[in-house]
């Protein structure tokens, strides 16, 4: 597998010879305010340029929205790619936004396994911040709190998990204890709303992955973009060094790591 990290939590990954688009975040640097409900809300964001052209980008098999956060998808996104597409989400209700987006070829991934061009997807569940604390606060600011994680696997790779914007939870365990994953995508910059609540993998989360996956590759990924961001990769690398962690990888925008 390849894997290819263009910014925040924008990938493309390389799996049994398809070419999949996660989470497509596609504006110019600095085109959107920062969250209202984040940390640092007064810091535009992309913090940074994209690394590639968008056509580049776009250039892909399919596409996995994780969930339809604003540093997840966006109108640029949606005027770059085919309306025919095929897009996978989470839930019912992504699929009808998706619709109305005016994608045609939708598809939920199922918790079960979704069949496509020869391997498998597996939704998995997380917490986009404690849910008990945070889902109300989404609530207030009309906006959605689910997300999903996705298990890739194929008789020819690696399997890999893609954990999504998720703290350290139950939920992730249970995906390491059910999938035994041998590369896992973490996203981590501690995103932090305003109540001091992080709302995915901050350098503690991190190192839980690593002590319940530890011949695991870790690839941190949604890092130095978005406004609320509390953890950069040279805090993780700074922690990675001070550990001693050799299987936690730290990819720049643009970076490719072939596993």
């Amino acid at each position: 597998m390849k894997i290819t990290q263009i910014r925040n939590a924008t990938i493309i990954v390389e799996y049994n010879n398809t070419k999949f688009l996660i989470d497509p975040w596609l504006g110019p640097k600095d085109y959107m305010a920062g969250f209202e409900a984040g940390i640092n809300s007064q810091i535009r964001q992309p913090r940074v340029e994209l690394p590639c052209s968008i056509n580049e980008i776009t250039n892909v098999d399919a596409v996995i929205i994780t969930h339809v956060h604003p540093d997840h998808w966006d109108e640029y996104a949606k005027n770059a790619i085919s309306k025919n597409k095929k897009i996978f989400v989470q839930s019912q209700i992504d699929k009808e936004f998706m619709l109305s987006e005016g994608f045609s070829d939708i598809e939920i991934i199922s918790s079960n396994g979704t069949d496509f061009k020869g391997l498998k997807l597996y939704k998995t569940s997380g917490q986009h911040g404690k849910r008990e604390i945070v889902e109300p606060l989404c609530r207030m600011v009309n906006m959605p709190y689910d997300m999903m994680g996705v298990v890739f696997k194929s008789e020819n790779e690696k399997t890999l998990y893609l954990a999504g914007d998720t703290i350290w939870c139950e939920e992730v365990v249970e995906s390491i204890d059910k999938f035994q994953p041998d590369v896992i995508i973490v996203n981590a910059c501690g995103a932090t709303v305003m109540n001091g609540e992080h709302i995915i993998m901050n350098i503690e989360d991190v190192n839980e992955v690593v002590k319940k996956a530890p011949s695991a590759k870790i690839i941190a990924s949604h890092m130095d973009t978005v406004s609320h961001l509390s953890v950069t990769r040279k805090d993780l690398e700074t922690f990675a060094k001070t550990k001693d962690i050799k299987n936690l990888l730290i990819p720049k925008d643009g970076d490719t790591l072939v596993l």
